[in-house]
């Protein structure tokens, strides 16, 4: 049985190049007879077709270092002797049948060194055996050659051909594959080998797409529209002769014989999406055959994520087809290809879920929901293994928990966290802080939507930050300042570039927020609007907590630590909505004493509304002539010019003023609502 061995231009560049291909050569003709087709030597066939003199001379001077590198002695003086009768012939021949002369040289080259080491070789001229277009007559001419010689080794050149009248032509660019073919088919060969310098086909041009990798079998269908859409390393007219008589195709790299190739066959590979060919600014997501293809729109959605817009795109069949720019075409390619053929190494992230309220309820729910995006898009695999509540805990690795278990949740988390897990802090707890640094110095990183824990005395806090840094984990609280709004970030990456902080206004209490808002003075009492609040669930548990600014002070606290500066409790001024003294006693005595206040509260809201503000519940850290800072809380009058006079309902607004911008940012959205919450500590989880 024969074995067709191709090798391309760049294969047989050199002397060094071509002793590689003698090597390939002599290990696969240990397996059977060998047919060797070659293609002209990179460059040649260019100079040949440029006609200049001097590009020929070049040729000439090449060839001629090939040979002296190969032989020496009397072989060196008869391959040189051959050389120059091709040259000599080449020079008196029409200009068009010049370039059939590159192919001649190399492969006359390499017959004789085989010859040279001994082996029984035979060369053939495909000028007289391929006929362009007659393929049954190209295979009863080439067998009729073969069929009459002992040789063990016959050597081709691949590309030229003659026409159906006997002149000499060629296959075209990339015909030497087609030569290769054809002769596989005619002898019926058990192997066709095209050797290149490329480790196979590949999902996209590794010239565009660094990302891209060997395809390791594709069906014969495949390989032919990748090649008849842009694809170079398979010439498309190869593959019909092999498929109609059967014989795999191998696609092999010449710089690395035992490297990864691909195998051409009957058989698909299983995939549903091939590769991706290109041509100009035409790009092909090839399908395999007889698979239901994407819609067009997964296309369109994955080009508009990196701000591209296709010109045109259909579907044909099992593929999509689609132009874009030529200057986007490699962004183009490079972001189908990570969306259709990359997969990302995936990182496992177990979670440890302190508190079962409708935060970490809407955690569990959009964490469910987005599971395989996430890891589609991040690499990364998101499991629960761990929760607790109040009273009971559960811990199960393989992402089961069950509240089950009684006892120190902090000390089994501890005990079992594996590699890269997070405690996830969704509770409203005041001492979970505690154990917040025994946490980050076991090497357990920590998200925490609970501002009780961050807002707590300056020392304690410090010690959480010192305790992530030296252990290399994280401590995440986004969320506990604007819920879903990326505040604390905004603050963070100015504090980071020394852009100096001259002040912050913080309007974050979502209770005071509604209720201020919905007060108008003359209507619905104040304390009604306190006690549906509180029947709604928007305030604490006592609604004294948010009329006195306990959470606001929270959160301006974890602002101006963001910012840099180091405010306690102590150092903020607060002016409480109701005198003090309301703040002892029942709930009860409370809304009687709110009640009384209805006159004093409606004439203010009146006064205010006349003059044209609206009021607002302020938490503000400004910066002093001196350097330092201070810091107040309490209602204020703002004017329509103000960002947060336009609030609506729970909505927070936060507007931060910094020495670097002449204008201030301004981040305003949803203040509360357990889903928006849930989104933002997810995205503390996957940064």
């Amino acid at each position: 049985m024969f074995r067709v061995l191709k090798f391309g231009g760049s294969s047989v560049a050199g002397a060094t190049r071509m002793s590689r291909v003698l090597d390939i050569v002599e290990n696969e003709v240990l397996k059977g007879r060998i047919i060797l087709v070659s293609s002209a030597i990179s460059g040649c066939t260019d100079a040949l077709l440029s006609g200049r003199k001097e590009d020929v001379a070049e040729m000439e001077r090449r060839h001629r270092e090939i040979v002296k590198r190969l032989f020496t002695g009397a072989e060196r003086s008869d391959v040189q002797a051959q050389l120059d009768a091709i040259f000599a012939a080449l020079r008196s021949s029409p200009f068009e049948e010049q370039v059939t002369f590159g192919e001649i040289l190399s492969t006359t080259i390499l017959a004789c060194k085989l010859c040279a080491e001994g082996y029984d070789v035979k060369w053939l001229d495909s000028r007289d055996l391929v006929v362009k277009g007659d393929e049954p007559q190209t295979f009863r001419l080439i067998k009729e050659a073969i069929d009459g010689s002992d040789a063990r080794i016959f050597v081709a050149p691949g590309f030229i051909c003659r026409t159906a009248e006997g002149a000499v032509s060629t296959l075209g660019r990339g015909g030497s594959d087609y030569s290769a073919a054809l002769y596989a088919a005619a002898t019926g060969a058990e192997a066709l080998q095209i050797w290149t310098d490329v480790p196979g086909i590949m999902t996209a041009d590794p010239r565009r797409v660094p990302a891209a990798r060997t395809i390791p079998g594709i069906s014969y269908e495949s390989a032919l529209e990748m090649a008849s859409h842009g694809a170079k390393v398979l010439y498309a007219p190869t593959v019909k002769p092999a498929m109609e008589a059967g014989i795999d195709i191998q696609i092999l790299n010449s710089f690395n014989p035992e490297g990864k190739f691909t195998l051409v066959s009957a058989t698909p590979n299983g995939s549903r999406w091939i590769g991706l060919a290109s041509e100009g600014g035409r790009i092909r997501l090839v399908g395999a055959p007889g698979r239901e293809s994407a819609p067009e729109s997964s296309v369109t959605d994955v080009l508009r994520e990196c701000g591209i817009a296709a010109l045109n795109i259909r579907q044909d069949g099992s593929s999509i087809e689609l132009e874009v720019r030529e200057a986007v075409l490699n962004q183009a390619l490079n972001a189908l290809h990570r969306a259709f053929f990359q997969e990302l190494p995936v990182k496992d992230i177990p979670l440890f879920l302190a508190g079962n309220g409708a935060v970490a309820k809407a955690l569990t729910e959009v964490i469910e929901e987005s599971a395989e995006t996430v890891k589609e898009r991040t690499g990364k695999h998101i499991r629960i293994v761990g929760i607790s509540d109040s009273r009971h805990w559960g811990i199960d690795l393989g992402g089961r928990p069950k509240l089950e278990n009684e006892g120190d949740f902090i000390a089994a988390v501890i005990e079992n966290a594996p590699k890269g897990a997070l405690f996830v802090d969704v509770t409203d707890s005041e001492s979970l802080y505690k154990f917040y640094v025994q946490l980050l110095t076991a090497g357990i990183g920590i998200v925490s939507s609970n501002r009780r824990s961050i807002a707590v005395p300056y020392v304690e806090y410090a010690a959480m930050l010192s305790a992530a840094r030296e252990n290399g984990v994280p401590l995440r609280y986004e969320t506990t300042v604007g819920a879903a709004l990326p505040v604390l970030e905004s603050i963070s990456r100015g504090t980071n570039s020394c852009n100096r902080l001259l002040s912050i206004e913080a309007v974050v209490s979502c209770t005071l927020n509604q209720i201020l808002g919905d007060y108008r003075g003359g209507g619905e009492s104040f304390a009604s609007l306190v006690r549906k609040a509180q029947e709604a669930g928007l305030t604490e548990a006592d609604p004294r907590l948010d009329l006195g600014g306990r959470d606001a002070l929270r959160k301006l606290l974890i602002l101006s630590r963001e910012a840099g500066v180091q405010l306690e409790e102590e150092d903020v001024k607060i002016e409480p909505v109701v005198p003090k003294e309301l703040f002892q006693g029942s709930l009860d005595h409370f809304y009687e004493g709110l009640s009384a206040l209805e006159p004093r509260l409606s004439k203010e809201a009146i006064e205010a509304e006349r003059q044209g503000f609206r009021r607002r519940f302020v938490a503000s850290l400004d910066l002093a002539p001196d350097g330092s800072y201070s810091a107040s809380i309490g209602i204020r009058n703002v004017a329509p010019v103000h960002p947060a006079y336009h609030l609506r309902g729970t909505e927070n607004a936060i507007i931060i003023r910094s020495a670097f911008h002449p204008y201030p940012l301004v981040i305003q959205g949803p203040g509360e609502g357990a889903r928006e919450a849930a989104s933002s500590i997810l995205s503390d989880i996957l940064r």
